[in-house]
């Protein structure tokens, strides 16, 4: 009975080699190429930033007069009117190395700035429309809502109020709606925000 042991543990031992020299092999490879597309992108020159999709805040849209004198409320209000003084692009998913190839290398400064800034517009946006959600202004809520998700945010707890507030208001045709957009988010996060607005419609 010991050869047959024996014999099965020098295969897996064979087998074990393979898969490590196999998968070292493959680390190899992609370290390299990642530097390859690094050293392509460091090298590629400054490019023209007129076409890139900025977002301006619609503040004739938003309730920028709705308990302006709250002192949380007012804050958020002056963060958006700081924000809208200077470029705001959504680079979601994209990496730095990839922002490089197609804008240029010495633009990625500016790039980071701009994708800095939409970070805190959505985060801003959620936060403003939580609390006024919690304070019964729903319709203005939905409102900021709505606008984020024109931004394609992919914050899950956007998505999750917002159709919260869509099926209080017996509109799950809405919800629906909002599926094929996070579907087609360029996040990480697409599939959970499918699941969040998915899972409100069966409760």
């Amino acid at each position: 009975m010991k050869f047959p042991i024996f014999a099965s543990f020098i295969v897996f031992c064979i087998w074990l080699g393979y898969e490590i020299k196999k998968h070292r092999r493959i680390e190899s490879k992609a370290y390299d190429s990642f530097w390859e597309k690094e050293a392509a992108a460091n090298s590629t020159r400054r490019k023209s930033l007129d076409d890139l999709p900025y977002i301006e805040i619609p503040f004739d849209r938003l309730p920028m007069e709705l308990l302006k004198d709250d002192p949380v409320i007012a804050e958020y209000h002056e963060t958006l009117r700081e924000l809208s003084k200077s470029p705001i692009v959504n680079f979601t998913g994209i990496s730095n190395t990839d922002l490089k190839l197609m804008y240029g290398a010495p633009n990625i400064d500016l790039l980071s700035r701009y994708d800095q800034s939409y970070t805190i517009l959505v985060r801003t946006l959620q936060n403003l429309a939580k609390v006024l959600y919690e304070k019964g202004y729903v319709n203005d809520a939905c409102c900021i809502l709505e606008f984020a998700v024109e931004t394609r945010s992919d914050i899950s707890a956007t998505y999750k109020l917002l159709s919260s507030i869509y099926l209080e208001s017996n509109q799950p045709e809405k919800v629906q709606a909002l599926i094929p957009i996070a579907q087609n988010l360029n996040t990480s996060l697409s599939s959970h925000i499918v699941s969040i607005l998915e899972n409100s419609l069966k409760s």
